[in-house]
């Protein structure tokens, strides 16, 4: 799908934004581009009003978030793009542009608290058989990829952009550049490393023949993409395919997914919720917290398997 055209021309305020975001608070590339889109789409709703998005006032933006629920956004999609106004009005003031922020009196939309769908370990076995059943190089990659993926619960763009050098000298663990380059150090279990070691005796055949793009030799997993390294969209592909292999609904698999696998079953298996903020990069523990879900599912087996009246009925359920 090609992303939203800008409007004809983007604001210089906009533009102002857009390079303090990324040289004061280190915005990665894909946080740089989703403010820019959003805050285009605003501009181009403020176009039929004549008004350019640093004079609009708190019933333009209103309007503007009416016009997104008629047309049927979803209320998360909707509050990410207000985040993204919020942010944008708040620069404003800060550097003086206005003397007010029109958003303050705007409330979020409402979000119903959706649960992070994962697989079972079982699944997860089963996605791991597949990719040991690929022939070749290309099969140790993935397995590799997978290893990593479900040992560390790693966004999808810091794997597949993991340069060499993040792997300590003894394997033991990664140093991951996540949101807002803030580093943090990951384990890595035993079959994540011996993975890894396979996949070092074959990383060569990967790298591109002849390269305009830069050094493709400094990734971990590099490529002939524009980046110079594997794309999070080809390894979502190939993740898909693995799941039809793997006998699994390949709508169900997702790297994503296989990020709230890994926290879901640290869990389970009775890792601290502070640990998994830590590993998973998590700025605010509340956003880990969704994974207690797995808590609840643990007492109520708790009680119906051990509880005298189990027997009678389930008392959780």
């Amino acid at each position: 799908m090609k992303a939203a055209r800008p409007a004809a021309r983007r604001s210089r305020y906009v533009e102002n934004f857009l390079h303090m975001m990324s040289a004061e608070h280190g915005a990665a590339i894909n946080t740089l581009e989703s403010y820019g889109r959003d805050l285009d789409d605003l501009a181009r709703f403020l176009s039929g009003r004549k008004r350019a998005p640093e004079d609009a006032n708190t019933s333009h933006i209103r309007a503007y978030l009416k016009a997104l629920s008629g047309a049927g956004m979803a209320s998360s999609t909707m509050a990410r793009r207000l985040s993204a106004i919020r942010r944008f009005f708040g620069f404003l003031y800060a550097e003086r542009v206005r003397g007010d922020d029109p958003t303050l009196s705007i409330d979020s939309p409402r979000l119903g608290r959706t649960l992070p769908k994962y697989l079972s370990e079982e699944e997860v076995d089963q996605l791991l058989d597949a990719a040991m059943s690929r022939p070749g190089a290309d099969g140790i990659r993935l397995v590799a990829l997978l290893e990593i993926l479900y040992a560390t619960g790693l966004r999808v763009s810091e794997l597949v952009g993991l340069p060499l050098a993040s792997l300590s000298r003894d394997q033991r663990y990664l140093i991951v550049r996540g949101k807002g380059q803030k580093e943090r150090m990951v384990p890595l279990s035993d079959p994540a490393r011996d993975a890894i070691t396979s996949y070092l005796l074959v990383r060569k055949g990967f790298m591109p023949k002849r390269s305009r793009l830069g050094n493709p030799e400094i990734w971990m997993f590099p490529s002939r993409g524009k980046d110079g390294h594997l794309t999070r969209a080809r390894f979502a592909q190939l993740l898909k395919e693995l799941a039809i292999e793997a006998g699994i609904d390949r709508r169900r698999v997702s790297p994503h997914v296989l990020r709230h696998s890994f926290a879901s079953h640290l869990l389970a298996h009775g890792a601290d919720l502070r640990s998994i903020q830590q590993m998973l990069g998590h700025a605010d523990i509340s956003t880990t917290q969704i994974y207690t879900h797995v808590l609840d599912e643990r007492l109520k087996a708790l009680v119906n398997d051990t509880h005298p009246l189990a027997d009678a009925e389930d008392l959780l359920s």
